[in-house]
């Protein structure tokens, strides 16, 4: 086995997705036409109105969808590449999707929506107390009066909470062959847990391999990188923020979430 780059990806700057992690997003996330979140955001933009504001749109897989079904959506990632990816992929489906390059807590464009959508918990990606409150704050903001925020969020450690640091074990999360020139692409994943403070930093090992053999290997590591929050904690956000009809919905559905749900959406109204 040979390594002929090994690269270590550090937070030097305040986002995630870049370099290999970019570029092999699409390809390691796979088929996600059958993801329940896909009618569940449609159907509250539907309902809520439009225009709709994607944020953390990524590559674009709700918002180009949606784009072409004829929603009024824009998009906002703190990612340049993705943002970039996001364009490749419009063009080539005929789609001119307004996006904007800018970080959920010094959010700043102009327009109001009538629907906010968070999809993929990565409002957890904002791990400082006081950036999610002016998260939330800018979110409330660029709501039209009677406009939805919905997000959802995920509880990542689900055993006893004690003063410990929990580290996982490597897990191979993803992989696919690449289509283009045919080396399979992997993706292992490790956690680390600061169950206090409800964080986790996280490992990531992308291998390129051909006939068996290692040929590229890059390493992202992110601490802290994921903030969870309890159910009380992401309703108490909302209420902090000044949202009102406020409530919780186990998973993407329109069941109301139970304490024993680990996954749950939260929807509330700028009054």
């Amino acid at each position: 086995m040979s390594l002929s780059k090994v690269v270590q990806v550090m937070d030097s700057e305040n986002y995630e997705y870049r370099e290999f992690l970019a570029s092999a997003w699409d390809l390691l996330r796979g088929d996600t036409s059958d993801w329940s979140d896909r009618p569940f955001y449609r159907n509250i933009i539907l309902h809520s109105g439009q225009p709709a504001l994607d944020i953390g749109c990524g590559t674009g897989r709700l918002l180009l969808d949606y784009l072409a079904d004829g929603i009024d959506i824009d998009g906002v990632d703190n990612s340049p590449e993705m943002l970039a990816i996001c364009r490749e992929k419009a063009q080539k489906r005929g789609l001119h999707p307004t996006l904007f390059h800018q970080s959920m807590e010094a959010l700043a464009v102009p327009r109001r929506y009538r629907t906010i959508m968070v999809p993929s918990s990565s409002f957890q990606l904002v791990t400082d107390p006081n950036a999610a409150t002016k998260a939330m704050s800018s979110f409330f903001h660029h709501l039209e009066p009677g406009g939805i925020l919905v997000m959802p969020f995920m509880i990542l450690w689900q055993g006893p909470v004690t003063d410990q640091i929990v580290t996982g074990e490597w897990e191979l999360i993803a992989e696919q062959v690449r289509p283009e020139d045919g080396v399979l692409i992997r993706r292992w994943t490790r956690s680390t847990y600061h169950l206090p403070q409800q964080l986790e930093d996280t490992e990531d090992r992308y291998e390129v391999v051909r006939e068996g053999e290692i040929i590229a290997s890059e390493l992202s590591t992110r601490s802290p990188a994921t903030r969870w929050y309890t159910q009380e904690q992401a309703i108490h956000l909302y209420e902090e923020a000044g949202f009102t009809n406020i409530r919780i919905v186990s998973e993407f559905s329109q069941v109301p979430a139970s304490q024993e749900d680990t996954i749950f959406s939260i929807l509330g109204a700028r009054p």
